[in-house]
């Protein structure tokens, strides 16, 4: 009888904290000035991993040196460990052997985390069509901005992650916080103008 009652009061407390979170505080979270403080605050802190496979991490070098200066975006922190890290940046060539040490490395990244391939090889295997070469990390990980090039300049570098930074804006905080089955779902909510030009393209296209 005492398991049947602790069984109870445990999914009756459950049952109002999931209440209290996905009623109350996820839509508190993603009002609009708490969650434009939210994003902005993660958009201006974004933590690059040390994490490069071949020619294109020079160039990422070069972004983070001086004459560049990816610091003025707030991400020139870049962490030595993927568990402090929010952001990796995958700048080379990445082999069918080293596809699951890339997921492994992504899955120990806390949430919230993004993934940037890096030029051509990162993104779509480069020049190298061959049996060792994945052809797309995108096959491993989830990948949030493509950045072509062979290889990109750093100013390209630097364009992505302005880019990246549009993402993060439009993200819905709730969504790495109040998910009940512990499992984190994307949801990027897009402003009403940008569904309606999209629309209207579209309905132009067609016509």
């Amino acid at each position: 009888m005492a398991e049947h009652d602790e069984g109870f009061v445990l999914t009756t407390v459950d049952s109002i904290t999931n209440f209290v979170r996905q009623k109350i505080a996820a839509p508190m979270i993603d009002s609009k000035p708490v969650q434009f403080g939210v994003n902005w605050a993660r958009k201006s802190a974004i933590w690059p991993m040390t994490f490069g496979l071949a020619c294109c991490a020079i160039e990422m070098m070069a972004t983070g040196a001086g004459r560049f200066d990816i610091d003025r975006f707030g991400a020139g922190v870049f962490r030595p460990s993927p568990r402090q890290s929010d952001l990796i940046i995958i700048a080379g060539t990445v082999t069918l052997k080293m596809g699951p040490v890339v997921r492994r490395v992504f899955d120990q990244m806390p949430e919230p985390k993004w993934a940037m391939a890096m030029g051509a090889c990162a993104s779509t295997g480069g020049p190298f069509d061959s049996y060792s070469t994945m052809q797309g990390v995108d096959r491993t990980i989830p990948v949030d901005v493509y950045i072509p090039g062979c290889p990109p300049r750093p100013e390209a570098l630097l364009y992505g992650l302005m880019r990246l930074q549009d993402i993060i804006m439009r993200e819905a905080p709730s969504a790495y916080i109040f998910d009940s089955d512990g499992t984190v779902h994307r949801r990027r909510s897009f402003e009403e103008p940008l569904i309606a030009a999209a629309t209207s393209n579209k309905t132009e296209a067609v016509a």
